[in-house]
């Protein structure tokens, strides 16, 4: 992206807000009803009276089985009448017949950018951001704004069963006390950009609060801080190199747009005379701890490349179909070994935060463009949205699947819709068939964060009011 013209502070304060597509601020918590308080821990759960399926690297399922919960973690797996007898003070979640599995991982969004869902739909990219986007964001976009754009936002993701997301954006260190307050997962990047953004005027100051946020949530049970360059075409080759080793020297993870579309390849290209990937490669940033948003436009050597340097990558198949951005080629990622999750990117161009969808879609489409409908089976799609995302994240030690020791971050899916029946596989109900509204219980830390559908630990009704007070502020002018 060639040097932004006179005056420079404004437009580049507009490209901030737009490239980086999506903003979570979340100012200090304001007085809401008991129903937004957070539920407390129990000493003991257990879950059961279902099918278990684990997404472990045998992928067992449990038929009668149950999953026992110990200060956070799983303590056990078995037969529910074992567990039962075992854990006889333990508090009980009735899966009613349904699927207990691991909760999703959303392996990157921009979670605010719910409260422009719809404003622009169905424009070139160019168009949607220069006309549409950049201006809602340069009028709207402030901490009030996104403070309720998170809350809508974890209330759609837990109601669908996501228990860990990646997000990008400004201000992470209230995002973070709003994600501490809604009970979910989530790595959180401190977005770095080469021009003034909505929270700091200079790259200095960025770095210096992004170190204060680091050292600040090092070590929290559910928050994990994170660096995050914006992209290539965003971010100077020096201070990609400076967000790299500040990444290094914390010891957190690099979140990055990475090979997005063809403007961003051919842009980074005329400057540096190669590919977005191998110039990262080149400058050293990467490396295992990234998780590369996109990844559209690699070639086959730097599918290898992305394998070798262990780096993960989020594909979001219904936000690249929508702007047109292109198909990343998942099948030969899988191939080759790289640790490919799923990601919704920003409500304002997918238009939600269902990975249920993600999981459908990216089954089907694949198999169109490979003229071959075995690729990137149902199993593949779910494990995908589960422990390769955790993987992808760096985290399959902890989150991802169904074993002892392991956080509890667990779902039950609802399997007596009518567009669930009937159903032979396990695996075929979840990818082709099961949407969000089937999830009925959800449990983050061993904490129930959903039951029987509602989300426990955000004012629904609060919420979707703001949300409709920004709608009628947003609208556009007839």
């Amino acid at each position: 992206m060639p040097d932004a013209p006179e005056p420079r502070r404004a437009v580049g304060r507009m490209l901030a807000l737009a490239l980086a597509t999506a903003a979570w601020s979340c100012a200090p918590p304001v007085t809401e009803s008991p129903a937004a308080s957070f539920p407390a821990t129990p000493a003991s759960l257990l879950v059961s009276g279902g099918t278990v399926v684990t997404l472990d690297a045998a992928d067992t399922v449990l038929a009668g089985g149950a999953v026992a919960v110990v200060a956070g973690r799983i303590a056990a797996i078995g037969p529910a009448a074992e567990l039962e007898a075992a854990y006889p003070e333990a508090r009980r979640v009735d899966a009613g017949g349904g699927i207990i599995m691991p909760g999703l991982v959303n392996a990157h969004t921009h979670a605010p950018m719910v409260l422009f869902r719809g404003l622009a739909d169905d424009l070139d990219l160019m168009e949607w951001l220069q006309g549409h986007i950049f201006p809602a964001e340069a009028e709207h976009v402030d901490e009030e704004f996104v403070r309720w754009g998170t809350r809508l936002a974890c209330l759609e993701m837990l109601r669908g069963g996501t228990t860990t997301f990646a997000d990008m954006y400004y201000f992470e260190d209230v995002i973070a006390r709003e994600v501490e307050r809604c009970g979910i997962r989530a790595v959180l990047g401190e977005t770095l950009i080469d021009f003034p953004a909505p929270d700091h005027e200079t790259w200095d100051e960025a770095v210096a609060y992004t170190r204060r946020f680091v050292e600040r949530w090092r070590g929290h049970e559910r928050i994990r801080p994170a660096v995050a360059p914006h992209a290539p075409y965003t971010v100077s080759g020096e201070h990609l190199v400076a967000a790299h080793a500040l990444a290094a020297e914390l010891d957190v993870p690099l979140l990055i747009h990475l090979a997005e579309d063809r403007h961003e390849v051919a842009d980074v290209r005329s400057r540096t005379g190669t590919t977005s990937i191998d110039y990262l490669d080149r400058l050293g940033v990467l490396q295992d701890r990234v998780l590369a948003a996109h990844v559209v436009w690699p070639t086959a050597a730097e599918i290898e490349l992305l394998a070798e340097r262990r780096v993960g990558v989020a594909h979001c198949p219904q936000s690249n179909m929508k702007i047109a951005a292109g198909v990343a080629p998942v099948p030969a990622m899988l191939a080759a070994g790289v640790a490919v999750a799923l990601g919704t990117d920003g409500a304002a161009s997918n238009n939600d935060l269902d990975l249920w969808e993600e999981i459908d879609t990216a089954a089907k489409l694949h198999k169109v463009v490979a003229a071959d409908p075995t690729v990137v089976d149902a199993r593949q799609a779910v494990r995908m949205a589960t422990i390769e995302g955790a993987r992808a994240l760096d985290m399959e030690d902890e989150i991802g699947s169904l074993e002892v020791g392991k956080r509890a971050d667990l779902v039950v899916v609802g399997v007596d819709g009518f567009h669930q029946q009937p159903h032979y596989g396990l695996y075929s109900l979840l990818a082709y068939s099961t949407k969000a509204a089937d999830v009925d219980t959800v449990i983050v830390d061993g904490v129930v964060v959903v039951e029987n559908g509602r989300v426990l630990t955000v004012d629904a009704a609060a919420t979707l009011a703001r949300a409709a007070e920004y709608r009628d502020r947003i609208r556009p002018a007839p």
